[in-house]
């Protein structure tokens, strides 16, 4: 054992200096397993040269002396290359062994789930779509709307969740996609109680908490179902519990929608003009946020912030809620789904609940974006509960002014306005015309506001259709936003079916959005508040500004490179040129003098001048390795850190 780890101690000590070496020309820290056994490959090949050449080595000490830096230089030459080669292979700074075998379990069942993905996109003709030999025309086709929803319902919760979302993105796909993709529903039969029991007990003391839970869920969907229950304290609650296993199949499906989204952009002309990676990577997102109840429980802390007039929220029992359990009081009543308003009652809980959603929408920022009739309570009190916060949109002040702006040109019918506020809420490209524009918005207000038209949410989807013409990229929150008001008119029917949506918003914006003359004293007392700073500070600097011009003394000043990213980046650059350059003179060099016959012969057939060559094509054989390596790592990393954001 003494002899074993003695000669462990040597092998370490004789190979570290190349491996110094090594790490020194690469700039990285390689491995250290990683480097000891790439150095033991150099040695190796060092050792057969020396072999090869014995009676030089013992007759011409000297000779030998100049031909070191070759052989020294072979050795870590080959080192190198043994780890560019690894490095190609598997990076370093990577996970180790176990997870790397635990990564290849995950690969092979992600490939079976792919591959039953891929037979089913072909059993229901979807094949030749993928592949981008064919492709559907600009209007859409009911019979492939028909194959696309087949195929997501049988491929799973997933894909059903996706075709919901692409149900209600106008902007995107044509009206019988639309109508073809809402029939899907993720309805499934309840997880074995024993397995729910299991997963509830792993996450909370349930002996301590609770009195009694039912053992019949209130509902079962994809991804959770629901259960009544009681605390000991008597207090009537809901257990929302996630199904057992679901975590893993979503995530394995995530990621075949995003490796599928890379595919088809790479290979067909409608994926990239629909921006498919964009929207898979909402998808994923939304899907991770429906996964944890802890966002959930957030979000109805957010929307509980600004409390709805007539709308009633659960209450959150945070000590007994985690990742995969949410406990929350319950709210007697039933879904508008099964139950319907009290006579005369209707119109006022519309009108409370549509005035609730745009408040959060236009001015708290926050709102419920699938406020479907399942989701809506009828309290036993006659007013309105409200479910299901796991799905929530969030918009930022920029986006809100934007709304602020667009729904008012809207109602005014002018192209004009539309315009400019749909430029200030959608991603613009970078080549658009805007006078085209603005008159095929001019044409989509004629046709929905004129003389004898009264308008509804289909203004919405014309909206979205020249949004699509013009390759304006609509942001998720704003897509959300729509969506919400789309699902929110059957609410609204389903309460009260004479319910004019149109002219309530009208309202609501004339009092609340800066049409009235309360509105607008209210909104320019605080922009004058905002720029009071600005205005106190103005005449000082523009005094300063005149003596300075007046004095000779105004300048500009501009400092290049102030961003250290950027003289980080120019100075990779330079060095990667130096050292490109030094490799190339090196080698020039190298050339000729091997070329050469010039020079003390120092034995038959070698002379100093070549000796010299050897040494420089060394050098530039070491330069243009790290040259290689340098620039391998640096365009690797993007690519890998794209994969992990994806």
């Amino acid at each position: 054992m003494q002899t074993l780890v003695l000669g462990l101690v040597a092998y370490v000590v004789v190979l570290w200096p190349l491996v110094a070496a090594a790490r020194k020309v690469l700039g990285v820290r390689v491995g250290i397993v990683r480097a000891l056994g790439a150095a033991l490959v150099g040695w190796v090949v060092a050792g057969t040269i020396i072999r090869a050449f014995p009676a030089l080595v013992l007759a011409r000490p000297g000779v030998a002396i100049g031909l070191l830096i070759p052989l020294a230089g072979s050795a870590l030459a080959v080192t190198l290359l043994v780890l560019f080669v690894a490095e190609l292979a598997v990076p370093s700074g990577g996970p180790g062994l176990f997870a790397r075998l635990s990564a290849l379990r995950s690969r092979i069942a992600r490939g079976r789930r792919y591959s039953r993905i891929m037979r089913i996109a072909i059993r229901h003709g979807l094949g030749s779509f993928l592949t981008g030999r064919r492709t559907a025309g600009p209007d859409g086709s009911a019979k492939l709307a028909r194959s696309l929803r087949l195929a997501l319902e049988e491929a799973g919760v997933t894909f059903v969740k996706l075709g919901q979302l692409l149900s209600t993105r106008a902007d995107l796909l044509p009206p019988v996609y639309l109508r073809e993709l809402s029939k899907l529903h993720d309805q499934v039969p309840p997880a074995p109680e024993d397995q729910v029991r299991a997963l509830l007990r792993e996450e909370i003391d349930v002996d301590t908490a609770f009195a009694h839970i039912d053992g019949k869920p209130l509902a079962a969907a994809s991804i959770a179902q629901v259960y009544g229950a009681r605390l000991r304290s008597g207090e009537a609650v809901v257990v929302k519990v996630q199904r057992p296993g679901i975590r893993e199949q979503v995530e394995r499906d995530i990621d075949i929608v995003r490796r599928l989204a890379s595919v088809l952009s790479a290979r067909t002309g409608w994926a990239r003009s629909l921006g498919v990676e964009e929207l898979a990577e909402g998808f994923a997102e939304s899907l991770h946020d429906e996964l944890d109840f802890r966002t959930e429980a957030g979000n109805i802390a957010a929307i509980a912030a600004r409390p709805l007039d007539g709308v009633t929220l659960p209450t959150v029992h945070k000590a007994l809620s985690t990742e995969r359990v949410l406990v929350m009081r319950r709210l007697d009543g039933k879904p508008l789904s099964a139950a319907s308003a009290p006579a005369g009652a209707g119109e006022k809980l519309a009108r409370t609940f549509l005035r609730g959603l745009l408040d959060q929408v236009l001015l708290a920022g926050v709102f419920h974006a699938d406020p479907h009739p399942g989701n809506v309570l009828l309290l036993e009190d006659g007013t309105l509960g409200l479910l299901d916060f796991g799905s929530v949109g969030r918009l930022d002040s920029s986006l809100r002014a934007g709304l602020q702006a667009l729904l008012p040109a809207v109602d005014r019918g002018d192209p004009a306005g539309v315009r400019d506020g749909l430029l200030e809420i959608v991603d613009r490209p970078d080549e658009l015309d805007e006078q085209r524009l603005e008159r095929a918005l001019g044409i989509l207000l004629a046709r929905h506001f004129g003389p004898g038209r009264s308008p509804g949410l289909d203004v919405f989807t014309g909206l979205f259709r020249v949004v699509a013409e013009h390759r304006l990229s609509v942001p998720a929150p704003i897509a959300a936003v729509f969506r919400a008001l789309a699902t929110m008119e059957g609410t609204l029917a389903t309460l009260a079916p004479d319910f004019d949506l149109v002219a309530e918003s009208r309202a609501f914006a004339t009092e609340r959005v800066g049409l009235s003359p309360a509105a607008l004293h209210h909104t320019v007392a605080d922009e004058l508040t905002a720029l009071l700073p600005v205005l106190r500070r103005l005449p000082r600097r523009v005094d300063r500004i005149g003596a300075a011009l007046e004095e000779g003394r105004l300048s500009v000043n501009l400092r290049l490179f102030s961003d250290e990213r950027d003289r980080d980046l120019v100075t990779g650059l330079m060095h990667e040129v130096l050292l490109a350059l030094v490799g190339i003179a090196t080698g020039l060099m190298a050339v000729l003098l091997l070329a050469s016959t010039s020079g003390p012969q120092l034995i038959p057939g070698l002379t100093l001048n070549q000796v010299f060559g050897y040494n420089l094509l060394m050098i530039s054989a070491l330069a243009g390795l790290r040259l290689l390596f340098v620039v391998f790592r640096r365009s690797g990393r993007p690519s890998r850190s794209a994969r992990r954001t994806r």
